[in-house]
């Protein structure tokens, strides 16, 4: 009997366009500026995005948009999470028994661990004004920078998958 062999391609990945932005503000701030200047309605979702590491369970804030007329989905996350961890010590001596703690901070993309947030745009169109995109958003104060990044590159790119 003959043996049957089934290749998986990846033609099932999501494709979608990732700008990263510079940005000093808090998220909530930056989802507002953009809804103002890109005329979006982001929001924040209800449960964040968790991701565990060896040592604590970081969480990452996440908004969304949907719009209908465009077929263009937006997701805005921050790469930056801030957490203090605590560590105890079990040495004998003068300091046995007491708890030290340290800041910790773990990002979402570790490639990118100068960019404060990811807009992720995708559409189920070909063609998505990404380079209008990221000039309005240049135009806002507050923010420092935004460009485009290549998702080919980028080893950590299962962490951008929302669902």
């Amino acid at each position: 009997m003959g043996h049957h062999k089934l290749i998986l391609d990846d033609d099932f990945r999501e494709e979608f366009s990732l700008i990263a932005l510079h940005c000093s503000e808090e998220d909530y701030k930056v989802a507002y500026l953009l809804n103002k200047q890109l005329n979006l309605g982001l929001k924040r979702e209800e449960v964040d995005l968790d991701y565990s590491n060896e040592e604590l369970i970081a969480t990452f804030s996440l908004f969304h948009f949907n719009s209908d007329l465009q077929y263009t989905s937006y997701d805005l996350v921050s790469n930056k999470c801030k957490a203090v961890v605590q560590n105890d010590q079990n040495e004998s001596g003068l300091f046995s028994g007491e708890t030290s703690e340290k800041n910790v901070t773990t990002y979402l993309i570790p490639e990118f661990k100068k960019v404060d947030f990811f807009l992720k745009v995708y559409s189920e169109f070909a063609t998505i004004p990404l380079r209008r995109i990221i000039a309005s958003i240049n135009e806002i104060n507050q923010v420092i920078s935004a460009y485009e990044v290549d998702t080919d590159n980028i080893k950590s790119k299962n962490n951008l998958i929302f669902d």
